[in-house]
């Protein structure tokens, strides 16, 4: 389900590519972590593309080493068509990120000079983005606050402030981090709007992460899934729920002693309930061939069937079965991600800890 990565060399249009990039914390041999594996992926120029994991699949440290804030045991990194490794600070020229939320801004200065702080030192001429800044004020619903101090604000308003500060002077490629937490709904499909008009009028490339499964399927043009530090999926969003469309069933049978073990030779078993002498059950089939051999076993098994659905998944039912088989536990991998990175005027504000 993966797909062979382009590079910047190969194609001018690609804004951000990994190529084999690996992580370790010690000697995995030795008790020490591998936190990412091998990843080789690639994000077009104007393309929203979303990494996505479970905890401890290592999609923080990627997207870190992708940024040059963790250096990479093995693999390399452009952005922008820039090595990250070698020219950081001509990265960061062309990048914005937002990693942590509010903590992301300067807490004591006001809205409106955290954006002109960060406008100014990603290399613009506040007075030339004003209007861009007063735009995101009022896209975001803050152009009240525009003068208050940023701690004085709500945890939703802070969460805004932190948005517009990584858009505050147009870069090229931007990194967002749980985007819309702390946002009502309205403000949550404000963003949604505005950064799909970024990528399409302003060939904006975003590289989004969220466990908001609904706002990545409503964004996204691809998604990178990880799972144990590995890429598992790296495909359309369209394209990965039409493979699932015909793979899940929802049944209501007659109970009957070896049904469950039937059913579970045939597929993986979702959910089961018994009553009243009926079961209901989910059962995600391996194929669409596997259809015949599940209504086979349930009518060997006994079982009358009085109900027979198909299941039509959306991202999240596809994320959790593409990482359903990865076995890792949740590890302090991405944690330690955290530990070992350098501050950065590009992600880190000074007082908002």
């Amino acid at each position: 389900m993966t797909s062979s990565p382009r590079t910047a060399d190969d194609d001018p249009n690609v804004a951000v590519a990994a190529d084999g990039l690996r992580k370790e914390y010690g000697d995995p041999a030795d008790g020490g972590v591998l936190a990412v594996d091998d990843v080789s992926f690639e994000v077009g120029s104007g393309e929203i593309v979303g990494v996505l994991g479970p905890n401890g699949a290592g999609k923080t440290t990627t997207i870190k080493m992708l940024l040059g804030l963790i250096v990479p045991t093995a693999g390399s990194a452009t952005v922008a068509g820039v090595d990250v490794a070698t020219s950081p600070r001509r990265v960061y020229e062309r990048v914005g990120a937002m990693l942590e939320g509010a903590r992301n801004v300067y807490w004591r200065l006001s809205v409106r000079e955290n954006l002109r702080f960060f406008a100014a030192i990603g290399g613009a001429d506040p007075g030339d983005v004003r209007d861009r800044h007063d735009d995101l004020l009022d896209k975001l619903g803050i152009t009240e606050k525009a003068d208050v101090p940023v701690r004085e604000l709500s945890r939703g308003q802070k969460q805004k402030v932190a948005l517009a500060c990584t858009l505050a002077r147009g870069a090229d490629v931007v990194f967002l981090d749980e985007p819309t937490l702390g946002l009502d709904v309205e403000s949550s499909l404000d963003l949604q709007r505005e950064l799909r008009r970024l990528a399409r009028e302003d060939d904006v490339t975003v590289v989004l992460s969220s466990h908001d499964m609904d706002v990545v399927e409503r964004v996204c043009d691809r998604v990178v899934i990880l799972a144990d530090g590995r890429v598992a999926a790296d495909e359309r969003v369209e394209d990965l729920v039409e493979v699932f469309a015909t793979q899940a069933y929802r049944v209501r049978a007659s109970a009957e002693p070896g049904l469950r073990d039937a059913v579970a030779a045939a597929g993986t078993v979702e959910s089961w309930t018994e009553r009243d002498d009926v079961v209901r059950f989910e059962v995600v089939l391996p194929d669409q061939g596997a259809f015949y051999d599940l209504v086979d076993a349930v009518r060997e098994s006994g079982a009358d069937l009085e109900t027979f659905e198909s299941v039509d998944p959306d991202l999240e039912d596809v994320f959790v079965r593409i990482t359903r088989g990865d076995g890792r536990e949740a590890t302090d991998a991405d944690a330690a991600g955290e530990r070992g990175t350098p501050r950065s005027p590009v992600t880190d504000g000074g007082d908002g800890r």
